[in-house]
Formats: structure tokens, C-alpha cells, sequence
């Protein structure tokens, strides 16, 4: 597993290191570089505003401080959201999903949640897909996946 040093400028890191807790630790299954994904999702209206990457510090950084903290797979630095372009996220709630591989970050997101500047990560690419829909009975179509 890659290991993040997390040796960044002061400027690039205003949050102090923070440690996540063990229990919480174990149950992250991380990518090879250490990461999990971090899906940022608006607390107000339910819409996905991006995705991002968390190694253990940032995820601890993120829960807390109250702001969100990602690792820059890019830049190979933690970034908290909103330190440069003043787009904040504000933590609201942080769920772990059943397999333990991808978070759930509700947030209060202050202006655009995109680096382009659009409201979401999502808004500039949409995509032709055929749109399926449910059976009419009420059972469920099979068993669960």
C-alpha cells in the first residue's frame, strides 16, 4: 500500500494532523495507493456534488474539523475544500458504506462544488443512457445484489 508523508507547505496544509480512530481504521478497505472513495453530497437537496479521495488522515482531518479534507491524487497534497477558491464544504454527516470502500460526506456547500465552477462535478457531461424502470408488480425484481 502506497503511503502518503503528507510533506506539504503549511500553506497547503492549515490542518494539523490529525490520528482516525483504529476501529474506524480496520474497517476502511483502501485502494492501492491507500484511498477511499469520498462522495460529497449536498445535505440541503440530496444532489451528488463530486467525488473525491481520502487516505486516513484526511478522513480524520474531515472528521474533525467540521471542513472536508481530500488527498490530491494530482498534486500528491491534502487539499481542504475551499482554502483557495472560498467554495467551503461544511461537514454534516460522514457514513462508511457496507463493503467499506467508498464514504458518504453530507455537506453544506458554500458557492460551486466544482473546480470549473459549475454547481456539480456532474453538470457539464451528461451522458445518453436508456433509462430502465421498475416492474409493475410490487415484488422485487429478483433477489437483492
Amino acid at each position: 500500500m502506497a503511503r502518503h508523508n503528507g510533506g506539504v507547505s503549511a500553506a497547503a496544509n492549515p490542518t494539523p494532523a490529525a490520528e482516525l480512530d483504529p476501529t474506524l481504521a480496520a474497517l476502511l478497505k483502501r485502494d492501492a495507493d491507500g484511498l477511499v472513495a469520498a462522495v460529497i453530497q449536498d445535505d440541503d437537496n440530496g444532489a451528488v456534488l463530486m467525488l473525491g479521495w481520502m487516505d486516513d488522515q484526511a478522513l480524520a482531518r474531515t472528521l474533525t474539523t467540521g471542513r472536508v479534507t481530500f488527498w490530491s491524487r494530482s498534486r500528491q497534497e491534502y487539499w481542504r475544500k475551499g482554502d483557495t477558491s472560498g467554495h467551503v464544504q461544511y461537514v454534516r454527516s460522514v457514513a462508511l458504506d457496507c463493503d467499506g470502500d467508498a464514504l458518504l460526506v453530507r455537506v453544506e456547500q458554500v458557492g460551486a462544488a466544482c473546480h470549473t465552477g459549475d454547481r456539480t462535478c456532474f453538470d457539464a457531461r451528461p451522458l445518453s443512457a436508456v433509462q430502465g424502470s421498475a416492474p409493475a408488480s410490487d415484488e422485487p425484481d429478483g433477489p437483492a445484489a
